[in-house]
């Protein structure tokens, strides 16, 4: 990030990722669904109750005895407990929701759940990260961890940790998950991209959460 980016996303009056956020708090207190509820009707002052839990996502869902993402647990309390459509991924109001909930977290450490039952998928997801794919014959860990600070053509190289998604990129000109990203990186590569909400996805992402442990949440970031 140049000095210009990082004032921009310093700045929440700057910071276009924002308008989400007060996008995803009118959308927090709405009655939706056959059940009129909101979600401030089961989990209260977002501010004070979802403080830190996007800190902890992935995390394992007892329902499905699987990883579930944030965004996963959205769409699951959205269909379930409020009785309306599930939002889609990628949508607006699924992304409004989500760069909500998880900016409650901002400037606090990621504290990945250590749950022995998400060790196969992280190690899933340690698997894709370091495993060569698509005709350019790439790994996520060749650019990420073998040439981080260096470029790409023009494009400097990051260390790829997830703190800040949803993101807004000014390449995107809107906000984006980790998993759009994810496909991103993939097309990139001439890979076939992983689909949003996939095991692998999942698997993919609780592994950099876990490699990021430690760094501040930065939700809604900005990057180039």
């Amino acid at each position: 990030m140049g000095p210009d980016t990082q004032a921009m996303q310093k700045d929440d009056l700057a910071n276009p990722g924002m308008l989400s956020v007060l996008e995803g708090d009118a959308l927090w207190k709405a009655p939706v669904g056959a059940s009129q509820k909101s979600c401030a009707s089961c989990h209260g002052d977002a501010p004070q109750t979802m403080k830190g839990v996007a800190a902890r996502y992935p995390a394992f869902d007892e329902a499905t005895q699987a990883p579930i993402d944030l965004a996963g647990r959205i769409i699951q309390c959205r269909a379930e407990r409020q009785g309306a459509a599930p939002p889609q991924r990628e949508g607006r109001e699924l992304l409004a929701l989500t760069s909500y909930v998880a900016h409650q977290s901002r400037d606090l450490a990621i504290a990945p759940p250590q749950d022995s039952r998400l060790a196969s998928a992280r190690a899933q997801g340690a698997a894709l990260y370091s495993t060569r794919m698509g005709q350019l014959n790439f790994s996520c860990a060749q650019c990420h961890d073998d040439n981080a600070g260096g470029h790409l053509g023009a494009a400097p190289i990051p260390q790829a940790h997830p703190t800040g998604y949803p993101i807004y990129r000014l390449e995107w000109q809107a906000l984006g998950s980790l998993q759009r990203r994810f496909r991103n990186c993939l097309s990139g590569m001439r890979a076939e991209p992983i689909s949003a909400g996939s095991a692998d996805a999942i698997a993919l992402e609780l592994f950099l959460m876990d490699r990021a442990a430690g760094m501040k949440i930065e939700t809604p970031a900005v990057r180039p």
